[in-house]
């Protein structure tokens, strides 16, 4: 029980001493500072080539202390029993063995390939290992058990004939067996490094042993390939030069995922060993040339790339471009880009892609949008906003109807919904993106010189605005459980965020992202307002009993609502103030009360159904049942 917290909370080593509870984060255990330039600095030591374990005097050491073991009679049979154990000196003395292998071959295995040399280079993802531990060199990211066993496994798939089958297998050995592999219980085994496509460091990690490399873990499926022609050629969108009836891509989200950059933890171990099917391939990541960024970077690079497609694309031919991004600017982007190169959103799906526990109200994005393009047919089509709006929502509530249907079917056979709101928001900004592309003339604008026009800071144009109003007519459809469709048609942005999210947090959904874009969705002038935390997996709203008085004024976005008004009654209430008075004040502060009691109503149920604080569910079921009983008032 002591243990369950660990030693490093939230960024901080905690320990006790004579009694005493100290912490220390962990910025001062690295010694943080910034340079004379701004530059964020530590004095840990920079890890050099020959270095694989740490040194003597370098501020994080690393130790072995447990072990998970396998009863020697259940070792080959479907279903393992295991236990955990503490390390005694036979197994240190392995440990030594295997550093030992490790320390006289390394600038071997170097030279010939079967272990990295290339350095990290810094950027976005890659500065974590070297700020946060010292590591320069690929290789600082595996231990000694973790070097050998790779380098075992190159050298018998270099002699066998399973050469391009063993070389994507190495690729899987690297994501499944470093020090940033972290152990799952459930799993009983490691989760791989790029969970969540970055590369994060831990100060307890898990490492596989040769066992832990069953048949089905390098399981990969065996797909008999027609016998057409087949050509691999590796370069970059923009210099295509080969005619394609199907282009299908997958194009950097605005920065979302970096990469560029991540691809190097696995060209390090790659790049020595291609089968002769790639060895004209360039095994560089090639930073210089990658679309990044945003804004007209972003866009610019993008239009290049899909003009050159679409110009390499016949009349009836088709791009398939997978896309999952929540910011509104970002799918703004996309319609410019398509416009610019020719393109005409046809159809678009939603597609499941990632498992988890989560439930629909959960905030991780369970999927990716799957829009089919054409070349967009000859001739003029001319519309104004007014005119493209009502052809927007009626789209949207296509999609995210077709979505909910989906949803309700697999949740009757499965036990929960494949789409969460999210999702479902998503495929909002996919349904205006198949009416926008459609037009050559948007407010007597041509589509092509807009998208190629750069944008003024601030400017919000009117792709911007049709694209926020699909993002609304998504929202207004994603009434939370357990509230009525016509009260949730009548809140205020701000309202709607604060139950949206509150409906969320009932499943244990905590990232800052998703607070950040469903502000984005409800425009809610200011949401941190009305947040607990803003740590980015750990946010929280403010509950009913963390607001003052200066939080719900009347000044404030959600003081002049009903539900702060709602707020309000039930901090008076958990203060003893009586019920009648209470009521009282809400019928002072709302002229219109007898019109909005059953609203009033309908947010105290969600309330009470919802809260995480026992009593503030009391207080809003004794609030609700007086106002349920309330006579009509008397002239």
């Amino acid at each position: 029980q002591a243990a369950k917290t660990g030693t490093m909370q939230d960024g901080e080593l905690v320990y006790e001493l004579d009694g005493n509870t100290h912490r220390t984060p962990a910025k001062t255990l690295r010694g943080d500072y910034r340079d004379s330039k701004g530059n964020s600095k530590n004095r840990l030591r920079r890890w050099e080539k020959s270095d694989f374990i740490p040194r003597e005097g370098d501020i994080f050491q690393e130790r072995l202390y447990a072990i998970q073991w396998i009863t020697r009679d259940t070792i080959h049979g479907p279903r393992q029993v295991t236990y955990f154990r503490g390390v005694t000196d036979a197994d240190m003395e392995r440990e030594r063995k295997v550093e030992g292998i490790v320390a006289e071959n390394l600038a071997r295995w170097q030279a010939d390939g079967l272990a990295p040399d290339m350095e990290i280079e810094p950027g976005n993802k890659t500065d974590d290992p070297i700020r946060e531990r010292g590591w320069t060199h690929w290789h600082h990211l595996f231990n000694a058990r973790q070097l050998l066993l790779q380098s075992f496994a190159i050298k018998a798939w270099r002699e066998s004939s399973d050469t391009p089958l063993g070389w994507l297998k190495i690729a899987k050995m690297t994501d499944f067996n470093s020090k940033l592999c972290r152990w799952k219980p459930s799993q009983d085994g490691p989760v791989g490094v790029f969970y969540n496509q970055a590369l994060n460091t831990f100060y307890n990690y898990a490492t596989r042993a040769w066992m832990g490399y069953g048949p089905s873990f390098f399981k990969i499926a065996d797909v008999v390939l027609p016998p057409v022609e087949r050509r691999i050629v590796s370069d970059t969108a923009t210099q295509a030069t080969q005619p394609c009836e199907l282009w299908i891509t997958d194009p950097p989200y605005a920065d979302a995922v970096q990469y560029h950059e991540i691809t190097e933890f696995f060209i390090a171990w790659l790049r020595k060993n291609p089968p002769k099917e790639f060895q004209d391939w360039i095994w560089d990541s090639r930073r210089a040339l990658a679309i990044k960024g945003s804004g007209d970077d972003f866009r610019r690079g993008m239009i290049e790339a899909y003009r050159t497609m679409t110009e390499h694309m016949p009349a009836d031919g088709l791009q398939c471009v997978m896309f999952t991004h929540q910011d509104t600017t970002v799918w703004s982007d996309m319609t410019g880009i398509f416009w610019a190169a020719g393109l005409q959103v046809v159809a678009a799906w939603y597609i499941a892609t990632e498992t988890t526990s989560e439930l629909k109200k959960g905030g991780y994005v369970q999927g990716t949008v799957l829009l089919l393009l054409r070349k967009r047919p000859a001739g003029e089509k001319t519309g104004f906003k007014q005119r493209i709006l009502p052809a927007v929502r009626t789209e949207v509530e296509r999609q995210i109807s077709t979505m909910m249907h989906l949803n309700d079917e697999v949740e009757d056979k499965m036990g929960e919904p494949v789409f969460n709101d999210s999702d479902l928001q998503m495929g909002g900004y996919a349904a205006a993106l198949k009416v926008l592309t459609a037009y050559t003339q948007v407010g007597g604008e041509d589509v092509t010189t807009f998208a190629m026009r750069p944008r003024r800071r601030g400017e919000v144009t009117v792709v911007d605005e049709i694209v926020q109003q699909a993002a609304e007519a998504a929202n207004s459809l994603l009434v939370p459980e357990g509230l009525h469709t016509a009260t949730w048609r009548k809140l205020r942005g701000i309202q709607r965020f604060y139950l949206r999210m509150m409906d969320m947090e009932s499943t244990g959904a905590s990232k800052l992202d998703n607070y950040q874009n469903f502000a984005k969705a409800f425009r809610v002038e200011d949401y941190t307002r009305v947040m607990a935390s803003m740590t980015a997996n750990k946010a929280r709203l403010k509950r009913v009993t963390d607001f003052v008085s200066r939080d719900l004024t009347p000044g404030t976005e959600l003081g002049v609502t009903w539900l702060g008004g709602l707020i309000i009654g039930l901090q008076q209430l958990l203060a003893e103030t009586e019920p009648q008075v209470v009521i009282g004040q809400l019928q002072a502060d709302f002229p219109d009360f007898m019109e909005v009691r059953p609203l009033l109503i309908d947010l105290l149920c969600f309330i009470e159904k919802t809260a995480p604080e026992h009593e503030v569910c009391q207080a809003a079921e004794t609030l609700g049942a007086r106002l349920r009983n309330l006579r009509a008032l008397s002239q």
